[in-house]
């Protein structure tokens, strides 16, 4: 088996984003009035619900996963999974003494028991995957048939990542992602009285195609020249109305599992792949100038858009409840992702700019 630098990348990732939904809202920290670990010793808790425990164990095992392939080859088999069981205790055992010093948070020695319980899973699944994902299995193929070999390309292929999971978040438009208007309040008051639907249905509409070409063209340019570049852009594009679907049918009414799919949708959905498909014939280089030039312009657009009446109407039924640090987070993923792809497009061209001419 080889070391996979993607599986380094996205476990130092999911560790951020585990300390970030743990830890979230991270305001108002205070001493805890005891012992940092106290919680350990106390009674278990009274009130338990399934949904709880699910979440924690299932939140931790993608760590005990990548943590087996991450440490590949240097350690192997039952010492990967050890380490990731230790470490994974560890990290669960510190961020919940960390609870304490937030009064929104509660820390559990049962929240612990899952997350560990969670992390042996991901560790054993590892243990048993790890040949088949790091040796000559499917997915290694994959990533050494259809993409440039390069730490640099699998930094991209963990932003597309990051990509899909921003489409958990439904309270924005499809593809939509950069919205700063929450830490700049922008003079949009009033603008909802003075446009009619024609204008939210266009915005959604060009800030949906925008982003999925940019998204498109960014693929293909970490894709290796030959690969079956159209098949791994659909795939990418199901993968991302997938996801969709599935956040608005867990963490909507069942009734609003397509609520996404409006009028400006399917237009940016149609717009957009026509879009990356007319200029994927375009040299490397100039994707890249188009991809940045599509995600800043769609980023701008976001900004500056009036409030979507329709969103805002559709957002009424949303019971945000034991989902309220995992929304968090997925709207920080959603904020930071594009201006994250835009210093990658402009590593990409500046790298491609130091390249030797022969």
């Amino acid at each position: 088996m080889r070391a996979s630098p993607l599986a380094r990348f996205l476990l130092a990732l999911y560790i951020l984003l585990v300390v970030y939904a743990t830890l979230h809202p991270l305001s108002g920290w205070r001493g805890p009035g005891g012992p940092a670990l106290a919680f350990l010793a106390a009674p278990w808790p009274r009130y338990v619900t399934a949904f709880d425990l699910g979440a924690n164990f299932l939140g931790y095992m993608p760590y005990g996963l990548l943590c087996v392939l991450a440490v590949q080859p240097r350690l192997s088999g039952t010492p990967a999974a050890l380490l990731a069981l230790l470490s994974g205790a560890a990290l669960s055992l510190a961020l919940e003494a960390a609870q304490s010093f937030l009064p929104a948070r509660i820390p559990s020695n049962l929240d612990v028991v899952a997350n560990v319980a969670g992390v042996a899973a991901g560790a054993l699944a590892g243990f048993l995957l790890a040949p088949r994902l790091l040796g000559g299995g499917a997915l290694a193929r994959l990533r050494t048939e259809a993409f440039e070999p390069g730490v640099a390309v699998d930094l991209g292929l963990t932003l597309l990542g990051l990509w899909l999971f921003a489409q958990l978040n439904p309270a924005t438009l499809l593809f939509g992602a950069g919205d700063l208007r929450d830490l700049v309040a922008g003079p949009v008051a009033g603008l909802r009285q003075r446009h009619g639907a024609e204008l939210f249905v266009a915005i959604e509409a060009a800030t949906a195609a925008a982003n999925l070409a940019a998204v498109t063209l960014l693929a293909s340019a970490v894709a290796r020249p030959g690969a079956p570049l159209r098949r791994l852009l659909v795939a990418l594009i199901a993968a991302a109305l997938l996801v969709r679907t599935l956040a608005f049918a867990v963490l909507m009414q069942a009734e609003q599992v397509l609520a996404w799919l409006t009028s400006g949708a399917q237009l940016g959905l149609a717009a957009g792949i026509a879009l990356a498909l007319a200029t994927l014939w375009l040299p490397r280089s100039l994707r890249l100038a188009l991809a940045a030039m599509l995600l800043m312009a769609a980023t701008m657009l976001v900004n500056l858009a009036p409030p979507n009446p329709y969103l805002a109407a559709t957002l009424k039924v949303w019971e945000q409840g034991h989902f309220l640090n995992f929304n968090g987070l997925t709207h920080l993923v959603s904020v930071a992702w594009p201006f994250a792809a835009l210093g990658y497009l402009i590593y990409l061209a500046s790298a491609k700019l130091r390249e030797p001419v022969r």
